[in-house]
């Protein structure tokens, strides 16, 4: 057969016009399924009012919902690699779909929140790391800027839905948007991910040669590495989650009203989206390590902006300062584990990675509503933030410094002939 010549699943579709074809419908499917991790910020307000919660009760729901999204990328990313990507992903589609339904059915708080881990968490955990890793598969030599676009994803998922919401919300009710997304999701997803029924091409893409990315040194066990990797993204998450999952309650308590502040979730999405793709570019010239650095000292420095700047103009500027600083963040860690750890346990160590970032946003949500109802304030809230902020940046240091010196030990037999 000739080189180039079209076979399903070949190596003529790595790169080629049915890959970024893939790529788009990924794109698609995580904005619809991304609704999942974001709505229930934005009915925060209204399931606290209606079910006479304080703000670390409501919050507990947005907890819930990442917990059983961080374990949802582990669990689903192992049933795709052993059945595929299709049917995990119809079965998540139904579950996200039915769990919107049931959560507006709901009697109390505690049951919307397990409806929400266990049902909306799990079944939108699809859509962003075993989506990810599956469009991955597709791509050798544009694979960065493709996993960039296709995390991009859940930040346009972020960007829209809390625009749409509020309006339905202050019309017909919490209850009654739920159910409305629920059927948009069962509608929608299910068409989608069967224009994805094709199988990756691993036997043509292993062909190419791409073991493809080295490792480079660092001077650690992958152990060590790989731990200091999930405290980092546990820390770095924490503290991105307090403007995150409590802006819209924030402009609630300043009376500037619900809506204001989806608006300006929306800008900080919106301007998380450039951030990640700009980061993806930065990180192919700096490296994974330098350019994760930056996205946090930005962000502590975005997270300090909000506790003098609570005017209305000055939190939809802080809004999308801090969506510049922190879009690139998340992905980075995926680049530093295949920078500098084996290609072949690049998959399973990622997932553990970005499992960590995950349980970071849900213990921030948390935390943020806890110090906040001791407090009466988010000042304080801010604060936490800025102090794990702080120790992702210690250990992005530690690393950076780390790599330098196993670089010049590495490099001095070559330099010495």
């Amino acid at each position: 057969m000739a080189e180039g010549q079209h076979v399903e699943g070949g190596f003529s579709d790595i790169d080629g016009r049915y890959a970024w074809t893939r790529l788009a419908i990924s794109v698609a499917l995580s904005t619809i399924g991304g609704v999942g991790m974001w709505a229930v910020v934005v009915v925060m307000p209204s399931v606290q009012a209606e079910f006479g919660a304080d703000r670390a009760g409501a919050s507990f729901a947005y907890t819930a919902t990442m917990l059983g999204f961080a374990l949802g990328n582990v669990a689903l990313g192992r049933a795709i690699d052993r059945n595929g990507f299709l049917i995990p992903a119809l079965i998540s589609a139904a579950v996200l779909g039915a769990g919107f339904i049931l959560a507006a059915l709901s009697t109390s708080i505690l049951m919307f929140s397990l409806v929400q881990g266990i049902l909306i968490g799990v079944g939108s955990s699809a859509t962003f790391g075993p989506l990810i890793a599956e469009i991955s598969q597709w791509f050798n030599r544009r694979r960065g800027i493709a996993v960039a676009t296709a995390a991009s994803g859940n930040y346009l998922a972020g960007a829209l839905w809390p625009l749409a919401m509020p309006p339905v919300i202050l019309s017909e009710g919490w209850r009654f948007t739920y159910v409305g997304i629920g059927i948009i999701c069962i509608a929608t997803m299910l068409p989608l991910i069967l224009l994805l029924r094709r199988r990756p091409p691993l036997a043509a893409f292993a062909a190419t040669g791409s073991k493809a990315i080295l490792t480079h040194p660092i001077g650690m066990p992958p152990g060590v590495l790989q731990g200091l990797l999930i405290v980092a993204g546990v820390s770095c998450c924490v503290a991105m989650s307090m403007p995150q999952v409590h802006i819209v309650a924030y402009c609630v308590d300043l009376g500037y009203g619900m809506a204001r502040g989806a608006e300006m979730l929306m800008l900080m999405l919106a301007a998380g989206i450039v951030s990640r793709l700009a980061s993806g570019f930065l990180a192919d010239r700096i490296g994974g390590i330098r350019t994760l650095l930056i996205g946090s000292v930005l962000q502590g420095l975005a997270l300090l902006l909000f506790i003098p700047f609570d005017g209305l103009v000055s939190l939809y500027a802080v809004s999308l300062v801090f969506g510049l600083s922190q879009g690139g963040i998340v992905p980075c860690y995926a680049i530093i584990v295949r920078e500098y750890m084996p290609a072949a346990e690049a998959s399973q160590r990622v997932g553990m990675v970005i499992m960590a970032t995950v349980m970071g946003m849900a213990l921030g949500g948390f935390l943020s509503g806890w110090i906040y109802d001791l407090t009466g304030s988010y000042a304080m809230a801010f604060f936490n933030g800025i102090c794990w902020n702080l120790l992702n940046i210690l250990i992005m240091l530690f690393l950076l410094m780390r790599s330098r010196r196993a670089l010049a030990v590495h490099s001095e037999p070559r330099a010495a002939i």
